[in-house]
This record gives C-alpha cells, structure tokens and sequence, in this order.
C-alpha cells in the first residue's frame, strides 16, 4: 500500500491539524516511532490528530480503518473515543494495552502512551501492537518522550489561554481609537493568520470556571470569556445587566460555504458549558476589523437557539430569520411588551398567544394553521377572535399582524 506519510509531509502540509505538524512534535512521534519500533500517532486529548509516523508497510494490517479515519480526517468518531476511554487512558499514567474490537473498527491491540503534564492528560501517543510487542523498558523511554511532548502541548495551552486576552479585547473595546488598538494586538499576536477567513461563535451562558484551551477545539484561533455579552454588546453594555457569562471562539474556515469546523467547535463548547446553554455562528468574514459585528451576530444567534428550539440548540446567525432584527432591537428582554399584546402574553392566555404566533407563521393561512395545532377550523376561528378582543388588533390589517407577530417572537427573547 502506498505510504500514509505521501498524504502528510513530514514536518508540515496543509492536510494536518491547523494547517501543519509543528517540527518538534513531528520529531518527537519519529523518535517513540524508533524506539519502539511502530509507527506512533500522536492525539490530543479531545483526539484531534497532530503528528503521526511514517507508514510504508506493504502488510495491509498495518492499518485498520480506526487509524486509517484518524490519518485522513484528523480526527476519531465518538464512539472510538469512547470505547478507548473506557479503558481508562484518561487517569492512566503509563502505558495502557487495549484489545481490539472489531465492531468498533479496531481490528488490531494497541498501545496507549497517556501524554501528562504536571498530572494533566494533554494528549495520547497511540501504537499498534505486536506480538511480542516492545519491551517494558522500551515503553518506559517511550514515556520519558511523551513527557516531552506533554511540555510542549502545555506551551502552547498556555499561549492560546494569553491570546484570549487580546481576543476579548476586541470585543469588548469602544469604538474609535480603542478598537483599532485591540485589533492591532491581536494581529500582532495571530500573524499570517490575522487576515484569513473566521467566523465568531458564541456559547451562553458559559457555566465553567476557566476559558478552554485553543488545543482542545478544531481550528480554534483564539478563546476568551465575556461578562455581562450575552445579549450582543460590549462587557457591561448589555441591556440585561445580568453579569452573564459567554463565551467567544475565533474559528479558522477554509471555505466560506463550509461552516463545519464553527459548527463542531460550538457543539464541543456548548456540551462543556453546562446544562442549557446555546451556541450561536456569525457570518463568515476575513481579517479582524468586523469582529465586534461578528460577535454582535454570534451572540444573537445564540440567544434566538434559545428562544427557539426549532433553530437550536447551535443556530447560525444567517438562518435565525426575524430574530436577525427583533436581537437588535435595543431593550430587547427587558422591556414590556407593547400595550396591546401585553395582557396576551400573561400565563392566562399562554395558548392563545401560541395560536396567534402559528397563525402569523403560516402567513395567516386558517387550514394551515390549524393543521399544525391539531384542532378544528372553526376552534381556530375561536381562538383568532378572542385574540383580536383581548389584544384590539385587526387581524386583518397587515401592520396589526406585523406588530402581534414582532411581539410574539420578541416575548421568547
């Protein structure tokens, strides 16, 4: 079979994680790769693929198609992870053998070297293996690498970590000379990468104590926590005046039609974030001077995920409809309803207001509407008429159905 390593060259290549294995990881692979005498991949702890050896076997089980997906997609299915994990690799402080399991894809053992820093899993060193396979005191060199490796990993956790500062400066800086200021740091401290395309994704409310590392997440640029965000402004600005808690990722895209890295970067967020929360994808965009109008969209979609199950619980501001207007509206949440639809809104009429807003988002279409509620016509006829006494609105006038409508949706906010 044709060398895996064609596919990656060593050392780099746009086909890796974050666009190419750092020289030293890749060293260091090569070197547990020669001691042991295997070729090793190396993951890090959420099995996101950062280096790998040469494999140049012509013995087509030198490959099974856990390893073989880990190589080409940079990345292993959740039940592979799981099935390893339960194996105990995450508290494991050498080396760890598991069987293979050819229902899961893994037709060879293995060999897992939990890669630690100050007792801190960072990453896996993962070898298939042999019979007889190496020796106890050649796994234990094998070790004393993956420490190094672990060094290494905590470099650069600690990096990404430095970087949120400059990256929540951005978002949360006034407008004029203090924006421009931010905006400078972070492309200073991003480089090459400062220019390219990102989308902004947004998680609230963020229930951790500590912002994640950009290692942990695809395509992360940079991570940082919000106060007091959540509702699409500065720190402290917004309308709420909740002291909530989001979160912000700055996501690499190599296509502007192709959000699967936001998408999947918002979903591993939103399921740490605790019981909840929501995730929101701005718009794509290149370079860094639209971050503020990123987040402003991050974070309303987000919140319109919330309002509205049917869009979450991850939602990208292009397909949250009139929540686009209705998230900016100032207040939005914490003032009253309008006159008119406020005694509507009240727990009493819960189900008329429900009616009133399928109804609107049928386009007023009576057999329609009472298709989705399950009840006759002439019930909707009912309903619609109380609607119109307790509210004073026409439901035959275009600007009363757009003011209901608006009112309805903003309620959910």
């Amino acid at each position: 079979m044709a060398a895996i390593s064609d596919i990656c060259m060593k050392g780099g290549g746009e086909g890796c994680e974050n666009g190419g294995v750092t020289g030293d990881y890749q060293e260091l692979v090569d070197e547990i790769s020669a001691l042991l005498g295997a070729p090793a991949t190396l993951e890090n702890r959420d099995f996101g693929l950062v280096a790998f050896g040469a494999h140049d076997s012509d013995d087509d089980t030198a490959m099974d198609p856990v390893r073989t997906r880990s190589i080409l997609t940079r990345r292993s299915t959740p039940a592979v992870r799981a099935w390893f994990e339960g194996f105990g690799i995450t508290r494991a402080t050498g080396p760890v053998r598991i069987p293979a399991a050819p229902e899961a894809g893994v037709f060879r053992d293995r060999i897992c070297l939990p890669v630690r820093h100050r007792g801190v899993v960072l990453g896996y060193v993962w070898l298939l293996d042999t019979d007889p396979g190496p020796t106890d005191e050649r796994l234990a060199a094998a070790m004393e690498v993956t420490a190094r490796i672990g060094a290494l990993l905590a470099d650069e956790a600690r990096a990404g970590a430095d970087l949120s500062r400059e990256f929540g400066a951005v978002l949360t800086a006034g407008p004029g000379r203090q924006h421009d200021t931010a905006v400078a740091a972070l492309r200073e401290a991003l480089g090459q990468d400062a220019e390219g395309l990102h989308a902004v994704v947004c998680v609230t409310p963020w229930g951790a104590e500590d912002t994640p590392s950009v290692r942990g997440v695809a395509s992360a640029a940079a991570l940082a926590t919000i106060t007091g965000a959540a509702a699409g402004g500065p720190a402290g600005s917004g309308p709420r005046g909740t002291g909530a808690v989001s979160l912000a990722a700055l996501i690499r895209l190599r296509s502007a039609d192709r959000l699967d890295p936001a998408t999947g970067a918002a979903e591993r967020l939103r399921t740490g974030a605790g019981p909840g929360a929501t995730g929101g994808i701005a718009a794509p965009r290149r370079g860094l001077d639209a971050l503020p109008a990123s987040w402003r969209e991050a974070t309303a979609a987000a919140r319109a995920a919330r309002a509205e199950t049917r869009l979450g619980p991850v939602a990208r501001w292009s397909a949250i409809g009139p929540y686009r207007l209705l998230t900016a509206l100032p207040g939005t949440g914490t003032d009253p309803a309008d006159p008119a639809v406020a005694a509507l809104l009240t727990p009493l009429h819960k189900e008329l207001a429900h009616t009133a807003e399928v109804f609107l988002d049928c386009a007023g279409q009576a057999s329609r509407t009472a298709a989705e509620l399950g009840v006759h016509r002439q019930t909707l006829y009912y309903r619609l008429s109380r609607i119109e006494q307790i509210t004073g609105l026409d439901l035959g006038d275009g600007e009363d159905r757009l003011l209901l409508h608006m009112a309805v949706k903003r309620a959910r906010l």
